[in-house]
Order: C-alpha cells, then structure tokens, then sequence
C-alpha cells in the first residue's frame, strides 16, 4: 500500500454545539476530539505526510495537536469541503500517492477501516473510493445511489432527494480516498451550484464520471466508526463509545472492572494486569496503574503514577500523586498535587496531603491535614493532627524525621522539624524545632475546679420564697 497523503478537515466553528468554542476542541473519552483523529492519521502516514486544515479559532486547534508535528492548511473562508482541499493545494498537490479526507469531529474511525479504503481505491484503480455505511435511520446525510455494476452513481444530498431516492439507506459518511491525480486535475471543475454558494466534494463522484473514472463505494458494517459530533448529544454518545472501547481493550489486558458501563476511563489511561477496578470509579488524564491494584467505589484518580498492590479506597479523590509499592489510601481520602506516598505508607479516611511525601511505612489515618511536608520513614500522624503550612502570604514547609509519633489533634506551625524518633503529645501545639528522640508537648496545664457546676447552679437560682 502506497503511503497515503492524510487531511483532516477541521476549521468550522460547530454551531449546533452552542458553544464558544470550536467543535474539534470540545473531548470524548479524555481528548479532544481533533487529537483522537490525528492519532488515527499517524497511524497510517509519517506527520509530514498529515495536514489539519484550520479556520475558526485556527490557533487553539494548532495548538492541540501540535506536539504530534502535523502539517496545518488554513481555510480562512469556509466555503465547502472542496474549498478546504483547494485551500491546500499548493502543498498537497506535488505529494504523491493517496489523498484520504476525513473529518476533525470523527473520533471513532479506526486505522484498521481506512487501511481497508486505501486498499480498495488502489486495488481498483477508482477515481476515488467512498466509505458508506448503511442507517435505521438516514435522515440528514446524503444518500449514496449506485449504478448496476454497484459503483457510485451519485451521492444526493437530503434536500435534494425524490421519495424513491430518500428511501435509500446507504449514506455517504463524507470520508474518501482519492487518486491524487485526478483529483488535482479536476478539482476545479467543482461549482458553487448550490443555496449555500459551497464548493462540495460529492461534487467529483459526478465530474470522474463524466470523465470516465469510476469510483467505488466501500461499506462499513459498523456505523458506529463514522459518528460525527455536531450537537452535545452526539458529543455524550461518541464520548460513551470512547470510554467503552477503551474499557474493553483494558479487560483484555487482563484487568477486571466491575459494571464497566459505570467506570469512566479516559483514552491515555495505562492499567496493569489483575488490578481491579470497581463500580463508578473514574481514572482521567495520564495515570498509569501498576499490576494487582484495586480502585474503590467512587474514586477519582486523575494523572496519577501507581505502583503495584495500591489500593485506593472508596470516594477518594487523587491528583497528580505518585504512590509506591503497597501504598494505601482512603476511603474518603484527597491527595493534591505532588503528594507521594512511598513505599506501605497509609493514608486513611478523611485525611488531605498537599505537596507532602509520606514515608515507606508511615501512616495517616485519620482527620489530618499535611500541607508543604516531608515526613520520613515508619511515622505516625496521630488523627486531627495538622500542619499549618500558610502564614496568609507564603507557604512554609515541615519536616519531619524517621519514626517520629505525632499525637491526636497536635497542631505543627511550619516552618516546623521535627527530628528523628522524637514523640509530639496528643493536643500540642508545635512551634520549635523538637530534638531526635525528645517528648515535646505544647499544651496549657490542665486545672480542676471541684464542685464548680454546683455553684455556678446554685448562683443561677433564685432567692428562697421568690415567685418571680
């Protein structure tokens, strides 16, 4: 197979999504749309060979993609879908082999079916070839009209359909394969004969006819590959579809999720073998999950790194956190930005790390707030116990040494040490460097006042014969 030449037409606004920003940029499955059909492009051709062609909001769109080194056509004017192949001729034309349009809104197109597209357009020596697929129901699309040997005829669009002709299930899906040649040499013969003064590339089906060439039709199976996104209900149905998909292909990996139409799994997700993930969990962006895992009910797990044997436990929420080997955290945990939990170390209900890395075999396990802190080795955060890391204009960080005991509701006014081995009293509040293996307790004396309720009672009564 010839290596394709692959545009990507992109530069609409989207106006049935009601939305200020371009259509391409709104995401299913975790990525904008235009980065899932990129991803399918380089699949089949080098980025030099992938061109995006650009109009409305033209630099957040380069943008998205850009890391992947595509090409960029911009269509200042969006006058059609020839017009946007004619924007980029100069650069396309001196390109050989095969021309393959698809569209920016399109994210669920596999390489495996434009592969087949390209083989049928260079097996057959068609003009162009036609992905079509057939609808329950056709209403909007063009519908594709073939001749007795079963070439395409025509491709009518709705408004201009007869009865006989709307009756007709096989739609054009707007994607093709072109002979580059042909193309360039009669690309201009398309006219803006229509209401909206557009130049069409259904157009080329009739003028390769009339020269002679034919062109093929290539039917999809699965309608589902060619799903565009024109209005937020498409986008939720595509976006359910993206995270199916991806959920199958991580089930035969050999991970379990329990109720599966439950679990949202974005597309750059890496999940190892035997890790378990279960009902309503949600695991976004980049996070990558070592083997043996489990991944309670209700968590939210985005761009995190886990090593293997982790648990995180019910309605946990973690973000941009790295937790090693044997880490546990939750249930009802939040770990924020650059938390690190190392090696068996513990985090439990209703406990907040922020910037803090927790020690191999710490533990935290309840009601605590560790803000700005190193905390070492084998240490216990007693529960209630905070770390006071803002002084209302900057951040001011704790540490604290290997096998240090924190007690309940001890309060650490950063910048705070606390050296190796020493223990902090239950209640204490922290303001000093406490020394390796001293006992600090920052608390006032308690004082006992024996029989204080029964006279502040007896002072509260009236006086004796008193009818108020």
């Amino acid at each position: 197979m010839q290596t394709p030449v692959i545009v990507i037409l992109a530069a609409g606004l989207g106006t049935r999504m009601k939305s200020r920003k371009a259509k391409v940029l709104h995401e299913a499955g975790g990525l904008p749309l235009i980065e899932h059909v990129v991803r399918t492009a380089l699949r089949l051709a080098p980025p030099e060979r992938v061109f995006v062609v650009v109009g409305c909001q033209a630099q957040a769109v380069e943008a998205a993609v850009r890391n992947h080194r595509v090409g960029f056509i911009l269509q200042a004017e969006q006058k059609g879908t020839g017009h946007a192949l004619m924007a980029g001729r100069e650069r396309l034309e001196p390109l050989e082999g095969p021309l393959v349009v698809l569209y920016g809104d399109c994210p669920l197109l596999s390489p495996e079916t434009l592969r087949a597209l390209i083989a049928r357009q260079q097996a057959s020596g068609a003009a162009a070839a036609v992905l079509t697929t057939v609808l329950e129901d056709p209403t909007g699309y063009g519908r594709v009209l073939r001749d007795e040997q079963g070439l395409v005829r025509a491709i009518v669009e709705q408004k201009a359909a007869g009865p006989e002709q709307l009756a007709v299930r096989e739609i054009n899906s707007g994607i093709y394969c072109f002979r580059s040649d042909l193309l360039w040499r009669h690309i201009g013969e398309i006219r803006p004969d229509n209401p909206a003064r557009e130049y069409y590339l259904t157009d080329l089906v009739e003028i390769f006819r009339r020269a002679g060439y034919p062109v093929e039709p290539f039917l999809l199976p699965d309608p589902t590959e060619v799903l565009g996104v024109n209005t937020r209900a498409d986008l939720a149905a595509v976006d359910v579809l993206c995270r199916r998909r991806k959920a199958r292909e991580l089930m035969l990996e050999g991970v379990t999720i329990r109720l599966p139409e439950t679990v949202s799994i974005d597309a750059e997700v890496r999940i190892g073998p035997d890790t378990v993930i279960e009902p309503f969990a949600q695991i976004l962006g980049r996070a990558v999950i070592g083997e043996e895992c489990r991944i309670g009910t209700g968590a939210i797990l985005r761009d995190v790194t886990l090593g293997d044997r982790v648990e995180v436990r019910p309605y946990s929420l973690l973000e941009q956190a790295r937790l090693e080997d044997g880490a546990r955290v939750g249930p009802f945990a939040r770990l924020r930005p650059g938390s690190w939990l190392k090696a068996g170390a513990q985090v439990g209900n209703f406990v907040e790390l922020k910037n803090a890395r927790l020690g191999a075999g710490s533990k935290a396990n309840h009601l605590a707030y560790l803000g700005d802190a190193d905390i070492g080795d084998q240490v216990n955060i007693g529960a209630g116990t905070i770390t006071c890391n803002y002084d209302g204009e900057h951040k001011h960080p704790t540490r604290i040494g290997n096998g240090v005991f924190v007690g309940s509701n001890a309060t650490l006014v950063a910048p705070v040490e606390l050296a190796e081995g020493c223990y902090v009293g239950a209640g204490s509040v922290i303001t000093e460097t406490v020394p390796a293996e001293a006992l600090a307790l920052g608390r006032a004396r308690q004082v006992v006042k024996e029989g204080w309720v029964r006279k502040r009672r007896a002072a509260k009564e009236p006086p004796s014969g008193d009818k108020g």
